[in-house]
């Protein structure tokens, strides 16, 4: 069994008393993580990490307009005011805004995204930084080479036709070669000097602690200048920690409140914002030769074998029953032949046909963190898949980490030394993007060892049908593509997906104008402090 929250609640508790009372322009966010994310420019802690540690201080080539709630989030420009792509599919060319700075005063120009590329691509490069690159090689492994055209353009090579290339530069972030050079090219440094062109200013960085910055006035976009003076990001990976944060007026702002205590925060005059969004809580599988997925029988009796109405109240309504990696009414759903839903006796059958019955149950065990980001809330919810598989005999162990090392773990793929004998890891996904969504964790034909394909599926129909989607950029034509292989992956029970995540966030009473995006990044600098 796991243990409760509670029991992990004391110390970061008292690290929340210790926070100075409320700055009246300060913004105190509580996040899930347990440190502050890598804050040099291309940040650790996954999509939470890119939310507080990328758009906060950093600006990408493209960007995520999310200023609506009522409709999902679509690209728009960023530090790139256009793109195009030639007519080999392979050549994008994009052209920079002009006059925008780094906090340090620096120009950004080409010659600062050749050099941002180059920290995560080129190892033999100056500024080539190992940590950074691992975490932006989820993003860029498809780059082939870059050139600078002149001061206001740049050129990108794809190594293959990739019709999907945009959304992935969206999280790839630039930093300043200036104050890279000024801290004596030593990255280490600038973790605690960092310099981007976002709007907010890092002015201090304590680990595990607290991130302080201010408003960056001069951003190059209006529209992104805070409407608050100051941003404290403070880690705090215990949910009945950030609760108790909120109501004791220690934090503004917390993400992914539990929700029995939904109801305490709205009868304590706080906030509690929902909204749909593209993200999906599941369990990536190993199809190697020690593991019992690579049966699809097995696949598919442990997704039946997940009571998920009954996970739904248990989060107190605050998710939705899956029925595949993305939501029924999503354009990319498609038509798949096998329902996921609760059918225990049809997952008995499943595992008798597979030779498993209760004097040969399944034996599997899967890495899990306590929190993280977008792990809603790990503990309960995989106890009770615990007690969910072994009615249909399905024995599950858990092995506990860190959400750090657990996605540390994910990249290192099934097959890495220290993941022997792990048959799944629980990491939820966006699929906000074709890339993340769908393509990187079908496609086995190409497939890149640390890539978004963990489990080595592989499964030529659906290479096939991942190909084609990457060579058609018309966006209907690509979307009937993307239903065709997600029928197929549901069909192939690729995965065990749980539920969709309805984002809920805690707010105190003082915080005004925040609107909560269909997406996982969030744009605080709307909020205003009353």
């Amino acid at each position: 069994m796991l243990m409760g929250g509670a029991a992990l609640a004391a110390a970061p508790l008292a690290q929340a008393a210790a926070q100075p009372a409320a700055a009246a322009n300060t913004l105190r966010v509580a996040m899930t993580v347990a440190d502050i994310p890598l804050i040099t420019g291309q940040p650790s802690q996954g999509a939470e990490g890119n939310r507080f540690g990328g758009i906060t201080v950093y600006d990408p080539l493209i960007s995520w307009d999310l200023a609506h709630s009522d409709r999902a989030a679509a690209l728009k420009p960023g530090l790139a005011e256009a793109w195009s792509v030639a007519d080999d599919g392979k050549t994008w060319t994009f052209r920079l805004r002009s006059g925008v700075r780094f906090h340090d005063g620096s120009l950004f120009d080409a010659e600062s995204v050749a050099f941002n590329l180059g920290k995560l691509l080129d190892r033999d490069a100056p500024q080539f930084d190992r940590m950074q690159s691992a975490q932006g090689s989820l993003y860029t492994s498809n780059i082939a080479r870059w050139r600078v055209k002149d001061a206001s353009t740049i050129e990108i090579e794809t190594k293959t036709v990739d019709a999907v290339f945009p959304y992935l530069m969206v999280n790839v972030f630039m930093s300043s070669p200036a104050r890279w050079r000024e801290l004596g090219q030593n990255w280490e440094r600038v973790a605690t000097q960092p310099s981007g062109t976002g709007p907010y200013v890092v002015e201090r960085v304590v680990a595990r602690e607290r991130l302080e910055a201010r408003r960056f006035a001069d951003h190059w976009n209006e529209a992104r200048r805070a409407k608050h003076e100051r941003l404290s990001l403070i880690p705090m990976p215990d949910a009945l920690t950030r609760v108790a944060a909120l109501l004791s007026g220690q934090v503004d702002f917390v993400e992914a409140p539990p929700p029995d205590a939904v109801p305490r925060l709205r009868a304590a005059g706080h906030q509690v914002v929902t909204n749909a969004y593209p993200h999906i809580w599941c369990h990536q599988l190993s199809m190697l030769p020690d593991s019992p997925f690579r049966d699809v029988r097995v696949r598919q009796a442990a997704n039946l074998a997940i009571n998920r109405p009954a996970m739904v109240q248990m989060l107190g309504g605050l998710a939705i029953a899956a029925k595949g990696m993305v939501n029924e009414n999503h354009p990319w759903f498609g038509a798949p032949n096998f329902k996921i839903e609760y059918d225990p006796d049809k997952a008995k059958r499943l595992l008798a046909e597979a030779g498993y019955g209760p004097r040969n149950p399944v034996r599997t065990k899967f890495i899990i963190a306590p929190s993280g980001s977008g792990q809603m809330q790990p503990l309960p919810m995989n106890e009770a898949i615990q007690q969910d598989f072994r009615a249909v005999g399905i024995e599950l162990e858990f092995e506990v980490m860190d959400w750090e090392a657990l996605r540390a773990r994910r990249r290192a793929s099934a097959e890495a030394p220290e993941n022997r004998g792990m048959h799944g890891i629980n990491n939820s996904w966006g699929f906000w993007d074709p890339d993340i969504g769908l393509l990187g964790p079908a496609y086995g034909r190409g497939r890149v060892v640390g890539g978004f394909n963990w489990g080595n599926y592989q499964d030529p129909v659906a290479d096939d049908l991942c190909e084609a989607a990457r060579r058609t950029f018309d966006v209907n034509a690509q979307n009937a593509i993307l239903a065709q292989l997600h029928s197929r992956l549901v069909d192939q029970a690729m995965w065990l997906w749980v539920v969709h995540d309805v984002n809920p966030r805690g707010l105190a009473r003082r915080v005004r104008n925040f609107t909560q995006a269909q997406s996982w990044y969030q744009d605080l600098t709307p909020i205003t402090l009353s």
